[in-house]
């Protein structure tokens, strides 16, 4: 089951920020940590390092996420609670270490891990993770949105027939008797999709495609290399695939790819 996420880190690092001045505003007008027996001045000077620190917790994950969503390019809701277990285990250490060290340094009797975790971190994570949970969630669905505003459409003749991607996965489109056979990327997955349609209906709807071919339109973006094969002159496109250059288009071609690649 797919879940909103977005994997930009510049997003993430704004939601630490975020999460940074949240802790500390919650802190600051609650009790969690005893800070009514704390003065105004003591106030300002510890809690906003559970705050950097909740932060720091949260962009130290960011590394951990990146390689869970390059896994295969997906997140799902396992991927986000997996991310969450281990961002509250780190924001439990960090936030252990500063009350020890720092806040309650050489006293005599500090709280114990069992009340520490029961009695002071549960009820602060109770109230500030849901947020992060729901600001993670919300990157997502507008990241998604974004996605989908970017998205082309080929539509086929038959009223269920269309496929919606972004430009930037196309990578060609073959003709194919009444049919045509795309070419696209999917979570960076090669595969292919018939619909009934003609290559000049989609050359005509998307003029930044390039015609190679009378058989043949490609996305300009995927072209690496002029190449021969058993003596017809073509494109290496990403993914290995060849596409040949007729002599009608060889001259446009090499012009909008030597254009496109400056």
């Amino acid at each position: 089951m797919k879940y909103p996420f977005d994997p930009s880190i510049k997003n993430h690092l704004w939601l630490a920020l975020g999460l940074a001045v949240w802790i500390f505003a919650f802190l600051y007008f609650t009790d969690p940590l005893d800070v009514n027996e704390l003065t105004n001045a003591q106030k300002l000077q510890f809690l906003p390092i559970y705050g950097i620190v909740g932060a720091l917790a949260y962009a130290a994950m960011l590394p951990f996420q990146q390689w869970l969503f390059k896994n295969n390019l997906t997140w799902n809701a396992k991927k986000e609670l997996l991310f969450f277990l281990v961002f509250i285990t780190g924001a439990l250490v960090l936030t252990r270490s500063v009350y020890l060290y720092i806040v309650v340094a050489n006293e005599p009797n500090p709280y114990s891990l069992d009340y520490y975790i029961t009695s002071i971190f549960l009820p602060a994570a109770v109230t500030i993770f849901p947020i992060v949970a729901l600001g993670r969630w919300a990157l997502g669905k507008y990241k998604n949105k974004q996605l989908e505003n970017r998205k082309i459409e080929i539509k086929g003749e038959g009223n269920y027939e269309s496929l919606r991607l972004l430009l930037e996965d196309l990578v060609c489109v073959q003709s194919s008797d009444n049919y045509v056979e795309i070419s696209f990327l999917d979570n960076g997955n090669l595969k292919k999709q018939l619909i009934r349609t003609k290559l000049s209906t989609i050359e005509n709807s998307h003029p930044e495609l390039l015609r190679t071919h009378r058989s043949f339109i490609i996305n300009p973006d995927h072209f690496q290399a002029y190449k021969t094969v058993e003596g017809k002159q073509g494109l290496q496109l990403s993914n290995d695939i060849f596409t040949p250059i007729s002599k009608t288009y060889t001259t446009a071609v090499k012009m909008a790819l030597n254009f496109a690649t400056k």
